[in-house]
């Protein structure tokens, strides 16, 4: 589908934007969260008026987060854990570990989907993307180091051996793959909902439509039934007025054989 942002979106583009994008990307994200409206030929007549609107509210909320920009941008993480001789974690360091850690050491506050990392399962230094804005996107280093060691020693760290991806266990995989089926449930269940709605107000307009036909349909139940009595009222006269039948006319008539008989006798 053709959709026209009115807001910015990470990765995507900037308010005034028209985007193609997937079905369910947009009927359960951009659409709902007011963050899009379908391209359409009056909401394309908005575009510049859209821009222009971004654009000074953009400059306001640059100037606002560079203070914070600055400050995240000398922010040094660090997190001993326990890990293998590959260096892989028995465990990650996730995004809402990160969030928490922001909060202690700059009291600043931002949610995970601000976060722009999966979560962290190998020793290590890495650069982890804050989104503040579009263009506001400063960069935290995040130091994973094996406990007992110093966080130097996460630098020296070399990281996973040469086929080790291949031996990953099943609880390796599950936690891989388990935020893209966390995101494809919620949309199967969107989906879900919007089916249902759909067949809620179907429903409700068959109601509709039987109740305004179902006086008309009483009045011609009640005109059959009326018929009905009267036909077999006019039949059940009829039985009692029609002529006895030929049979019983002739064995009421006396034989005349019988009656010479008598007389003779």
């Amino acid at each position: 589908m053709k959709v026209l942002l009115i807001q910015d979106v990470y990765n995507l583009g900037r308010a005034g934007d028209v985007k193609k994008v997937a079905n369910g990307y947009g009927r359960n994200f951009l659409l709902p969260q007011g963050l899009a409206v379908l391209a359409t030929p009056g909401a394309l007549k908005q575009v510049d008026r859209i821009r222009v609107q971004a654009d000074e509210k953009r400059v306001v909320l640059n100037e606002e987060m560079s203070i914070v920009a600055e400050k995240l941008a000398e922010v040094k993480l660090t997190y001993p854990v326990k890990a293998s001789e590959t260096g892989k974690l028995y465990g990650s360091v996730t995004t809402q570990m990160i969030v928490d850690s922001i909060k202690q050491e700059t009291g600043v506050e931002i949610s995970r989907s601000q976060v722009d990392a999966q979560p962290i399962r190998l020793l290590g230094v890495q650069q982890v993307k804050i989104r503040l804005t579009i263009d506001q996107i400063p960069e935290v280093t995040v130091v994973v180091h094996r406990e007992g060691e110093a966080p130097e020693t996460a630098e020296l760290e070399p990281g996973v051996e040469p086929g080790a991806e291949e031996r990953l266990s099943i609880a390796d995989v599950v936690a891989e793959i388990e935020p893209e089926v966390e995101d494809e449930l919620i949309a199967a269940e969107s989906e879900a909902e919007v089916e249902s709605e759909a067949v809620e107000a179907e429903i409700e307009a068959e109601a509709e439509a039987v109740a305004e036909i179902e006086p008309e349909v009483e009045e011609e139940i009640t005109a059959v039934e009326s018929e009905v009595e009267s036909e077999a009222v006019e039949a059940e006269i009829e039985a009692e007025t029609e002529p006895a039948p030929l049979e019983e006319e002739l064995e009421a008539v006396p034989d005349p054989d019988e009656t010479e008989g008598g007389t003779a006798s």
